[in-house]
């Protein structure tokens, strides 16, 4: 589950309809009533964060968001979108990296999931990440 203060408009979430989980994202939130508007992609639906899951970070989802690889000869992995870059020092390895923008730099040191990035990405270069290109 995911605690609603760390969800964002502009999140993109796994949202379950009745068993039916689609990938959406974030377009409202309602603070009194803890409850998430999601667009999946048809429609927008409200859900409480229950029905809500994280996706995973990996190289899929980075595709998916326009980060360009670079894969370095000591088997590290670089991620560019624009001046933000991800290190993985290892190859699929998502549970140490680093992230930086121009002068701001954070290790993190636990898997972190594509909302999560997209928050870090907004707090270090105060615009949202998504899947349009950023130069």
């Amino acid at each position: 589950m995911i605690k609603f203060h760390d969800i964002k408009v502009g999140d993109y979430l796994l949202a379950d309809n009745d068993g039916d989980t689609l990938q959406g994202e974030v377009t409202d939130l309602n603070g009194d009533e803890k409850q998430v508007c999601v667009d999946t992609g048809t429609q927008e639906f409200w859900f409480e964060t229950s029905q809500l899951q994280p996706i995973p970070l990996d190289e899929d989802q980075l595709a998916r968001l326009k980060f360009t690889k670079q894969e370095n000869e000591d088997g590290s992995v670089k991620f560019m979108k624009g001046a933000f870059r991800i290190l993985l020092h290892a190859k699929g390895d998502f549970s140490n990296m680093e992230i930086w923008y121009r002068d701001e730099r954070r290790h993190i040191i636990q898997p972190l999931s594509v909302h999560q990035l997209q928050n870090h990405f907004y707090e270090m270069t105060k615009v949202h990440l998504n899947d349009e290109v950023f130069s």
